[in-house]
C-alpha cells in the first residue's frame, strides 16, 4: 500500500527518524526473518477482464438455480416489482450509506424516516429505529433492551428460528446474562405456555415468541403475553412482516418490542443476504432502543427537513450506559423494503398475504392426499411441517425435477413454505412426485 499513502519519500524518512529508525527495514528488523512475506508471491499472473468475466461465470454455474421453491424457514422467494430495484438501483441511494452528517443528508435521512414510519404502522408501535442486519440480530438487541439491573435472564421459545436462537445466545454469552430455553409442545408444536409460567422469575428480563412459529404455526400470543407481563418481564414478539398484512400486530397483543426480519419486502434470497433486521417499540421504551431514530421538522425558512431524533449511547460519550454496540444500519435493504411497501400499499401486501396463505393450505391438503401427514393440527400461515418415512427420497425426486423442496428437519419431517408465486400447477406436481415417492 506504500504507493497509495500520500506522502513523499521524504517525508516518509522523515518520520521514520523521528520514530528512531533509519529505514522502514531498520523498523521491521524485529520481525523474525522467516515469518516475513517474501518479494515474490506465489500468485498466478493477473488475467484481462474478458478472462476474469469467463471465470466467475464458471464459478457462479457451480450453483443450483431453482425456478420452483417450496422452502422458506427464514427467507422466503416473493415477487417483486420491477419498480423496485429501478428505483433502489439508483446512483443516488446505491451510494448513501448512514447520515453521519445528518443536515447534509437530507435525502438518505428522509429514506430511513419513511422506512420507519411504515414499520410503526405494520407493527403497531409507537417508534422504529433505522434497520439493524438482520431479523436474527434485531431479537439479539431486543433482549438487551429488556434486560435491566435485577432483571436479567432472557427466555426464548424453542420454536423460534433455530438460527435466531444460536444469534440470541451469542450476544448474551458475551454479556454474561443467562438464556433459557422454554420448550414446546411436542404435539401441538406451540410454546408450552405451562412451562413459561413455571419458569418465568423475579429475574425474567423478557421472553422472545415468533408468531408465526418456525414451523409455521401461530402461536397463542394471549396467553403468553399475559403470562409475561404478570411475571412483570417483557414481551418480543419476532414477526413475519408479510404476516402483518393480515393477522393482528405485535401492538394489538400487547407487545413491548417488535422485531423481524424485512426480507419479504423486496429483498430477493441473495444466496442468504443482505437482509434487513427490523425493531419497533413502544414510547416508553423509546431510549432503549439501539441505532438511531430520525424525526421530521421545518428548517429556519419553514421547509421540511429532517433530523437524526434520538440516536443511542453507544456512538457518543456515556458509552457505559450503552445496551448495544450495534452502529449502523441496513440503509439501502431499509430503502428497497420501503420502496417494496409503496408500490404495493396496504391493499396488495394484504393480497400477497391471503395467497400466501391460500397456496399453502392448498399445497398441505395436496401433500396429504399424496401420502403425507400433517405433523402438527394447529391453525398456520404459509409454512406447515409433514412427516414421512422417505424424507430424503421427496426432496431428492423433487430437485430432479428442478423443483426445492421444503427443509429436512428430520429423517421424518420436512419443513413445506408456500407463496404468492406458487402456482397451482406447481403445487399438483409437486405432489404427484411425492405421490410417487411414498
Amino acid at each position: 500500500m506504500g504507493s497509495y499513502i500520500p506522502n513523499t519519500e521524504a517525508e516518509q524518512l522523515q518520520m521514520l527518524k523521528e520514530a528512531g529508525f533509519e529505514s522502514f527495514e531498520d523498523m521491521l528488523s524485529v520481525i523474525p526473518a522467516e515469518v516475513k512475506l517474501g518479494r515474490e508471491l506465489n500468485i498466478p499472473e493477473g488475467k484481462s477482464e474478458l478472462e476474469v468475466s469467463r471465470e466467475m461465470k464458471k464459478i457462479a454455474a457451480k450453483n443450483k438455480i431453482y425456478d420452483t421453491v417450496f422452502r422458506g424457514a427464514g427467507a422466503y422467494k416473493h415477487y417483486v416489482p420491477a419498480i423496485v430495484n429501478t428505483i433502489a438501483n439508483k446512483e443516488e441511494f446505491l451510494t448513501a450509506y448512514t447520515p453521519y452528517q445528518a443536515e447534509i443528508s437530507q435525502g438518505i435521512l428522509q429514506s430511513i424516516f419513511e422506512y420507519q414510519t411504515m414499520i410503526c404502522e405494520l407493527t403497531g408501535m409507537d417508534v422504529a429505529n433505522a434497520s439493524v442486519y438482520d431479523g436474527a440480530t434485531a431479537a439479539a438487541e431486543a433482549c438487551a433492551m429488556c434486560q435491566e439491573r435485577k432483571r436479567h435472564t432472557v427466555y426464548v421459545s424453542e420454536t423460534v428460528n433455530p438460527y435466531t436462537l444460536s444469534v440470541i445466545k451469542t450476544y448474551c454469552f458475551g454479556s454474561n446474562v443467562d438464556v433459557k430455553v422454554v420448550p414446546a409442545c411436542k404435539c401441538c408444536g406451540r410454546t408450552n405456555t405451562e412451562k413459561l409460567a413455571e419458569m418465568l422469575d423475579s429475574e425474567s428480563a423478557c421472553f422472545v415468541v415468533q408468531h408465526p412459529n418456525y414451523y409455521g404455526i401461530l402461536e397463542d400470543i394471549e396467553t403468553i403475553e399475559k403470562t409475561v407481563h404478570e411475571a412483570g418481564a417483557k414481551l418480543v414478539m419476532s414477526c413475519n412482516p408479510v404476516t402483518l398484512g393480515t393477522l393482528k400486530t405485535p401492538a394489538e397483543y400487547g407487545a413491548d418490542v417488535a422485531v423481524g426480519d424485512g426480507q419479504p419486502f423486496g429483498l430477493g434470497l441473495a444466496f442468504g443476504g443482505p437482509y434487513l433486521g427490523y425493531m419497533a417499540t413502544t414510547s416508553k421504551m423509546m431510549r432503549k432502543i439501539p441505532g438511531r431514530i430520525v424525526g421530521e421538522t421545518v428548517d429556519t425558512q419553514g421547509e421540511r427537513g429532517f433530523v437524526l431524533t434520538l440516536q443511542a449511547r453507544e456512538q457518543h460519550i456515556r458509552r457505559e450506559k450503552a445496551s448495544s454496540n450495534i452502529c449502523s444500519n441496513q440503509a439501502l435493504c431499509a430503502l428497497t423494503a420501503s420502496v417494496y411497501l409503496a408500490a404495493v400499499g396496504p391493499d396488495g401486501l394484504k393480497e400477497v398475504a391471503d395467497q400466501c396463505v391460500a397456496k399453502a393450505h392448498y399445497l398441505a391438503s395436496k401433500l396429504t392426499e399424496a401420502g403425507l401427514s400433517l405433523k402438527y393440527d394447529k391453525p398456520f400461515f404459509n409454512e406447515f411441517v409433514t412427516e414421512c418415512k422417505c424424507a430424503d427420497a421427496v426432496i431428492d425426486a423433487c430437485a430432479k425435477e428442478g423443483i426445492l423442496a421444503g427443509l429436512k428437519l428430520s429423517d421424518t419431517e420436512i419443513l413445506w413454505c408456500a407463496t404468492e408465486l406458487n402456482t397451482a400447477c406447481e403445487i399438483e406436481k409437486v405432489a404427484a412426485i411425492v405421490k410417487e415417492v411414498c
